[in-house]
């Protein structure tokens, strides 16, 4: 029989083929065992509650997500909001800008009548002066032209009257006049 099982083994060897042989435990085979221990792996795994705690890992972890989410919700809330005042500072800046330019018009524009106002009423104020001035050295050389020419009239009335009149027809005029007055 040896020679047999001898032969045998010798041609499966020769055709190539060689056979294992499973190994067994107690009625099972390496697929049965295998299977088996990832069973009591998956028994022990519920009895110390892992899948709990995996649960519970991730609970924390989502809801730290969460809580990022959140927080980065609040900052682009604030970021937008920030933005939008600036946005309407830069706004009110413009507009401001555009009243001053239009204001510094507006009194520019106001100086510049009140300084033609002034300077109109300054010449107007002069030429009045120079004309007065003129009125009243127009009244003061007639003045002195009236005086120079009384003047010269009481001389020369003086002297016709001197060439004219001798003492006895003076003492006539003064009898006269005296005559007159009584």
């Amino acid at each position: 029989m040896a020679d047999n099982v001898q032969q045998e083994l010798h041609t499966e060897v020769q055709a190539g083929a060689e056979h294992h042989v499973d190994p067994s435990a107690l009625g099972f085979d390496a697929t049965m065992l295998v299977g088996l221990s990832m069973a009591v792996v998956v028994i022990l795994l519920l009895w110390k509650k892992v899948p709990a705690a995996i649960g519970k890992a991730l609970d924390g972890k989502i809801a730290g997500i969460r809580a990022q989410l959140d927080e980065a919700a609040a900052l682009r809330a604030e970021a937008e909001k920030l933005k939008a005042d600036y946005e309407a500072k830069a706004a009110s800046s413009e507009a401001d800008a555009a009243a001053m330019l239009e204001r510094a018009r507006h009194e520019a524009d106001a100086i510049r009548a009140k300084a033609e106002a002034d300077a109109a009423a300054l010449v107007e104020r002069r030429t009045r002066m120079a004309e007065d001035k003129i009125a009243a050295e127009e009244r003061t050389a007639l003045q002195q032209l009236r005086a120079t020419a009384a003047d010269a009239a009481a001389k020369a009335a003086a002297k016709i009257i001197a060439e004219r009149h001798d003492g006895s027809s003076d003492k006539a005029l003064i009898d006269q006049a005296i005559a007159g007055i009584r």
